[in-house]
């Protein structure tokens, strides 16, 4: 069996980049996508939707080195359910609403449009590709 998940949006916050006990690197950012529509009472709806992107390997090096948030970002990859209830992980926001976290791990990510101050790096040179789930260890 195979699944994929395609999300295009908006880094939420600057990526922070760890290593496992074994050395391998991990990197972890928020991304944000947005849908516009009219809803059924003829006003607009601003909808967004959060994900949790997990990068590994030479793929995770390269997110935290040129990633920024408010970069646009093109990832595809998996979801992966938590793990006690099979769906997306839920939580309680400070304020006491439900809320809902949808987190992926990456397998791909193109760096699709440049963040604020970040004159440099071109989108289409720093693709990477992780090769394989063998480079995840668990």
């Amino acid at each position: 069996m195979f699944h994929t998940i395609v999300i295009v949006g908006n880094v939420g916050r600057d990526p922070e980049m760890r290593y496992t006990p074994t050395g391998q690197a991990v990197t972890s950012f928020s991304v944000a996508t947005n849908r516009q529509y009219t809803g059924s009472d003829g006003q607009p709806v601003k909808e967004t939707i959060w994900f949790r992107v997990s990068t590994w390997g030479k793929l995770a090096e390269t997110c935290n080195q040129y990633l920024k948030k408010g970069r646009t970002v093109l990832i595809e990859g998996r979801l992966m359910p938590d793990p006690s209830t099979g769906g997306p992980r839920i939580w309680k926001r400070q304020d006491g609403s439900a809320a809902a976290s949808f987190e992926v791990t990456a397998s791909t990510v193109r760096f699709l449009g440049r963040g604020e101050g970040e004159p440099g790096v071109p989108a289409a040179d720093v693709e990477e590709t992780m090769v394989g789930d063998e480079e995840i260890p668990f």
